[in-house]
C-alpha cells in the first residue's frame, strides 16, 4: 500500500504567499524556470516527515518575506485511512504540530507517521564528501522507521561529549582518570547498538540499491555499498562489537587524552560506495554519482516499504540533469506503485513520460492548466 498526498495547502512558505496542490496518485512533475519555487514545494513536503528541511537554516527562513508565520498543510492516506497533518512556524513563534488535529509536542512527532524518501542536488555529497555525510543518511534513514533510533542517537551523542570533555578535563585533574571506565562502558554500550542498526540496515539497502542501480544503468553497471565500522572485524554481532569498542577505547586512551577528542566509535564510522569495485568518490563520473545516490535513495524508499508495509512519497529534485534518456526514463516510468515528485526546469526532460500529471510553477504560484 502506498503513502499518498491527496491535497498540500502552502501559505506564506519561503517566496510562496498561497498554494493549493491535488497532486495525482502516481508520476507529478513540478516544471518552471530556476528560482520559481520548485524546490520550496518538495521542501515543505519533506517537513511533514517530521525531519529538519534539507536545505539547512532555521524555521523562520522558511517564512516569506514581511510574513508573521508560514504554515505546511496537507490531506494524505496512510493506515488505510485519509489523514491530516499541519505545521506552523515563525520568527519568534514556537513551531506548533499537529495529526489528524491534534496537537504534538513538536515536528518530531509526525516522525514515522508520513513517509518520505528526498533527493535533492545537495545529496550527492552522499557520493563526493566524507563519511559523516553517509553516517547522516543512515542514521536520517533509521530514524524514520524506528523513533526509538533518535533518543539512542541522541544519548550517544551526550555520553560522547561527556567523555570528550572528562579527555580535557583531566589534564588539569589527573584524579578523574579513573571515571573515565565508568563513560567507556557507556559509549560502548550505545556504540553497540548503533552499529547493530546501521550494519543492518546498510546491508539490506545495499541489496536493493545495487538492482535498482543495475536498472539505471541497463545493467551496465555494478553498483556496491558496504558498511565499514572503523577498523571493528566485520560481521560482528552486538556483543561481540561492544567487547571489541570498550577495547578499542582503552587502547586509544592515551592518544585520546593527548587529542582531548574520542578517536574510535561509530561517530568516525563510514559506509563505503563502489561501482564496478572502484571507490564511487574517488572515480566514479558525475553521472555515476547521481545514479547512485539515487539508487541508494529509492531503495530507501522499497525498504521502508518491507518494513513498513507502506510505500512511501518519493521527491527528486532537480533529479534529470546529467542523466542519459535511458537513466531518465526509468525514473519517470519504472517508479511502479509509487507516489512520485519530480522538478524539472526543461519540459524535454520529461517527453518520455507515459502518463502521469504536470504542473507549471511561477513566482511561486501553479500556472492554469
Amino acid at each position: 500500500m502506498l503513502v499518498r498526498i491527496d491535497r498540500l495547502h502552502l501559505r506564506d512558505f519561503r517566496n510562496i504567499a498561497e498554494l493549493e496542490l491535488q497532486p495525482g496518485e502516481h508520476v507529478n512533475i513540478i516544471h518552471g524556470d530556476n528560482a520559481q519555487g520548485k524546490t520550496n514545494l518538495i521542501e515543505a513536503v519533506w517537513l511533514l516527515t517530521g525531519a529538519k528541511s534539507f536545505r539547512g537554516g532555521r524555521d523562520a527562513d522558511l517564512v516569506r518575506f514581511g510574513a508573521a508565520c508560514a504554515s505546511v498543510e496537507a490531506a494524505f492516506f496512510r493506515d488505510g485511512r485519509e489523514q491530516t497533518a499541519d505545521l506552523a512556524f515563525g520568527a519568534g513563534v514556537k513551531k506548533r504540530a499537529r495529526l489528524n488535529e491534534i496537537p504534538l509536542p513538536s515536528g518530531a512527532g509526525l516522525a514515522g507517521v508520513f513517509c518520505a524518501v528526498v533527493f535533492s542536488p545537495a545529496h550527492l555529497s552522499l557520493a563526493q564528501d566524507g563519511p559523516s555525510e553517509r553516517r547522516r543518511f543512515a542514521d536520517g534513514c533509521i530514524c524514520q522507521l524506528s523513533p526509538r533510533y533518535i533518543a539512542l542517537l541522541s544519548d550517544y551523542s551526550r555520553t560522547l561529549l561527556q567523555r570528550n570533555t572528562l579527555l580535557k578535563d583531566i589534564a588539569y585533574a589527573p584524579s578523574l582518570l579513573d571515571t573515565l571506565d565508568v563513560w567507556d562502558e557507556r559509549l560502548a554500550e550505545l556504540g553497540a547498538l548503533i552499529c547493530r542498526n546501521r550494519a543492518e540496515y546498510v546491508a539490506r539497502l545495499a541489496a536493493l540499491a545495487g538492482e535498482i542501480y543495475a536498472g539505471i544503468s541497463a545493467g551496465r553497471e555494478r553498483f556496491a555499498a558496504r558498511y565499514a565500522p572503523g577498523g571493528a572485524p566485520e560481521g560482528l554481532a552486538r556483543g561481540e562489537y561492544r567487547a571489541w569498542l570498550l577495547e578499542a577505547l582503552r587502547r586509544a586512551r592515551a592518544d585520546d587524552l593527548r587529542a582531548g577528542a574520542t578517536s574510535v566509535g561509530p561517530h568516525r564510522d563510514d559506509i563505503e560506495l563502489s561501482v564496478d569495485g572502484l571507490s564511487l568518490r574517488g572515480f566514479g563520473s558525475q553521472g555515476q554519482q547521481r545514479s547512485a545516490v539515487l539508487a541508494l535513495k529509492l531503495a530507501e524508499s522499497r525498504l521502508a516499504e518491507q518494513m513498513l508495509g507502506e510505500r512511501p512519497v518519493i521527491l527528486l529534485d532537480d533529479v534529470m540533469s546529467e542523466l542519459d534518456g535511458g537513466r531518465r526514463d526509468y525514473l519517470l516510468n519504472h517508479l511502479d506503485g509509487s507516489q512520485v515528485f519530480i522538478t524539472c526546469c526543461d519540459r524535454q526532460s520529461f517527453d518520455s513520460l507515459q502518463g502521469g500529471r504536470e504542473f507549471e510553477l511561477k513566482a511561486g504560484a501553479l500556472c492554469p492548466a
